[in-house]
């Protein structure tokens, strides 16, 4: 099968030191990208980044455009941006919090959203470019303890539709993947019973997530697509 040719592509990947966005930056380099990634926990090499920007505090929006400028010096110009910065938190509505609420926007919606207010300016030049955000199968049905995780993550949904729309004249095009439970450390310690053989393995969203940014997905805009495994 032939991979989806994403050579001389200049992308820039959020979130990048977690499990998902390891896998992505791993994969996006496998198929011929530049890549540099960002992250709130301080910088450490990852396989496939030519660099990465530690301790970013994404949710501000000058520190978002400082990073997101030294990234494009690094490349050299942008082509895409892949927001997968974000949390979860698993809390009741009676038991919780209100301001659990405002911290789930805080660090889903709000890290997007700046990050993308931040990469705009280099998109939007006479090139086709592309934004896949990172959301939530959740963002369709919630689950207890998932209203506030996952009304984020709605947030996360109607955002991309709503730049998709803005931007489907300008050669930018905006997607969003919405996964189920991924295979990771920490969910597996969270859930030490669950069967992970139905969980979602970090690499294969990644192969999602760059097959929108290739030029084999450029009809398609606007789209939040459903990565469930065997949930």
């Amino acid at each position: 099968m032939t991979l989806p040719a994403l050579h001389q592509h200049r992308v820039l990947v959020t979130g990048g030191l977690g499990a998902l966005g390891r896998a992505v930056v791993a994969t996006l380099a496998e198929r011929g990208a530049q890549v540099v990634a960002l992250d709130r926990a301080p910088a450490q090499a990852i396989d496939g980044a030519r660099r990465v920007l530690g301790e970013v505090e994404l949710g501000d929006p000058v520190a978002a455009t400082l990073a997101v400028d030294a990234a494009v010096e690094t490349l050299g110009g942008l082509d895409a941006l892949v927001n997968i910065a974000g949390g979860f938190r698993w809390e009741t509505l009676l038991e919780g919090s209100v301001d659990t609420w405002d911290a789930m926007y805080q660090v889903n919606v709000r890290t997007a959203l700046a990050a993308t207010r931040a990469a705009l300016p280099h998109l939007l030049v006479p090139r086709s470019a592309a934004i896949v955000n990172v959301g939530a199968l959740a963002a369709n049905k919630a689950g207890m303890g998932m209203g506030a995780y996952a009304a984020s993550k709605a947030g996360v949904a109607r955002f991309t539709e709503a730049l998709a729309e803005e931007l489907k004249d300008r050669d930018v095009r905006v997607n969003a993947v919405l996964p189920s439970i991924l295979d990771t450390p920490a969910n597996r310690i969270d859930m030490p019973l669950a069967d992970t053989t139905r969980w979602v393995q970090p690499q294969d969203l990644a192969a999602v997530i760059a097959f929108l940014l290739s030029s084999d997905a450029q009809a398609i805009t606007g789209a939040c697509i459903p990565v469930a495994g065997r949930m």
